[in-house]
């Protein structure tokens, strides 16, 4: 399938290109199983739904992409303490999954490299709390890739808020008229469009038709997918040009 004109000049109007702006979970890894899987059995052992295990759509609709406050609000509406308590014992659980399962999403070493050949400033804006965010970024490899890494709940407000996008641009330096997004989600699709910038999902695990709603400039099956490198050659073509 070919990359339609829209796409890129999505990207190509950024030429030249000065930052590009990384999710964390979904977008650098496939962490989101592992995510499912601590709330599916912490859920289960409190007896959550009646002790009925909760469904991948189930956690996809309440959890996935979305800060811990608001998962924490949706599965105890009743009482924010318990379920801020939940929601920490869980992200333990994650972080030591993780140490063990966490891998790299297939190319992302190619665009790595493409992105730091080029000299362009990096980011890595997450809703994740920061010790998965420093944890996921160091056992990828990326500890010296990112310039910064923003964190939705040190903003004012999380995705799907455009917040941790602007923080992210601020603390770059850089604008969103020559940046761009790479997010899994679509609170995270919608946080990078609301901030201003062209957003190239990642169809990872969640549906891709949900995904086009949040209004991506493009979907790609992960990094190596050909629609993701015509898209950069036609926007390396463009940034030439303008030199």
């Amino acid at each position: 399938m070919t990359v339609s004109s829209e796409s890129k000049n999505s990207l190509t109007q950024l030429a030249p290109l000065e930052a590009v702006l990384f999710d964390i979970d979904g977008t650098l890894c496939d962490s989101d199983p592992l995510h499912y899987y601590a709330f599916r059995e912490m859920l289960k052992e409190i007896g959550f739904n009646g002790g009925v295990p909760i469904t991948e759509e189930f956690f996809i609709e309440t959890v996935a992409g979305k800060h811990n406050d608001d998962i924490a609000l949706a599965l105890f509406p009743g009482d924010l303490e318990r379920g801020l308590k939940f929601v920490d014992d869980k992200e333990d659980m994650f972080r030591k999954l993780a140490k063990e399962q966490v891998k790299p999403l297939n190319g992302l070493d190619k665009v790595r490299e493409w992105i730091e050949s080029r000299g362009l400033k990096r980011a890595a804006v997450t809703n994740a709390p920061r010790a998965n965010a420093e944890l996921m970024i160091s056992l990828l490899g990326l500890s010296d890739f990112f310039h910064a890494v923003i964190i939705g709940g040190e903003c004012e407000h999380a995705k799907p808020h455009p917040d941790p996008y602007l923080k992210g641009l601020e603390a770059l330096k850089a604008s969103k008229d020559h940046s761009f997004v790479f997010e899994d989600s679509v609170s995270g699709i919608k946080a990078g469009v609301a901030a201003g910038m062209p957003v190239v999902g990642l169809a990872t695990r969640n549906p891709e038709h949900l995904l086009m709603e949040a209004k991506p400039a493009f979907l790609i099956k992960d990094y190596a997918d050909p629609k993701l490198w015509e898209a950069l050659e036609e926007l390396d073509k463009a940034g030439t040009k303008k030199v």
